[in-house]
């Protein structure tokens, strides 16, 4: 996260109650960052420990609100519900869920069976939906509240070898819109952040140089998608300066065609 000075400080952020799912790497970890920086009460969960650790370690010192970590698989959905009462026991309420945990893994059709598809979408949607109803009656007593979302540019783009991911992610963008109107008068608002080519050390998994160059190519922007810029919009949309913000995707993908 970059700690330009010419970065928003968003006043309305500052303690509030944060859950971000999948922040120990990647753009969670740039989210994670940016919401302590803000001064906001931080809970990250992820299943990969060391650097989440490692992550706590580092944004501690110095903090208003140094960031809690909380290991939790998501594919199991009691432990889903359990991760959000715990979260708003410790942060005394929840403000704003972010959910971001996904994973892109490659596959192709044929391979697919009954078993992996259940797990794809155990690993990609289901977790989202369950989270944000388990926060839900947190929100209503808190008098409202904000869910953000993260789908994918893969499926507008129809990107090769990842059909369950992509059939996943545009059904984020389907559920925001159901819950955007379903919570709206509890003055809740549910948006989707939808990201392109974010550069991460997982994504340098997928991408040769001559790859990423073909990315940047087709972007009407030069310039690689930091995980500090997916957060700057993140940001934005849990702020109060966004409170007529709900229902719509956002786009953070440099114009990528």
């Amino acid at each position: 996260m970059s700690s330009s000075t010419t970065r928003a400080i968003y006043p309305s952020l500052r303690g509030k109650r944060i859950l971000v799912t999948g922040g120990a790497s990647g753009i969670g970890e740039g989210l994670v960052e940016a919401f302590v920086a803000q001064g906001a009460r931080v809970v990250f969960c992820d299943i990969a420990d060391e650097p989440a650790q490692a992550l706590v370690a580092r944004l501690s010192p110095g903090a208003a609100h140094p960031p809690l970590y909380r290991r939790c698989d998501l594919t199991d959905v009691e432990a889903v519900r359990a991760l959000v009462a715990e979260a708003e026991t410790v942060l005394g309420g929840l403000d704003v869920l972010v959910n971001n945990a996904g994973n892109d893994d490659r596959h192709k059709l044929e391979d697919v069976t009954p078993a992996y598809w259940d797990d794809r979408m155990a690993v990609n949607l289901r977790h989202l939906f369950f989270a944000a109803q388990a926060a839900v009656p947190a929100m209503r007593r808190a008098g409202g509240g904000v869910i953000l979302n993260f789908g994918s540019i893969s499926w507008h783009l129809g990107l090769k070898e990842m059909p369950l991911y992509q059939t996943a992610k545009a059904a984020i963008e389907g559920m925001t819109r159901a819950l955007a109107r379903d919570l709206g008068r509890d003055g809740i608002r549910v948006s989707a952040i939808v990201p392109g080519n974010v550069q991460t050390p997982r994504q340098e998994r997928w991408y040769t140089p001559d790859g990423e160059a073909e990315i940047v190519a087709s972007q009407c922007l030069d310039g690689r998608i930091q995980p500090s810029d997916v957060a700057a919009l993140v940001l934005f949309l849990a702020s109060d300066d966004a409170r007529m913000c709900t229902g719509h995707n956002y786009f953070i993908d440099a114009g990528w065609r």
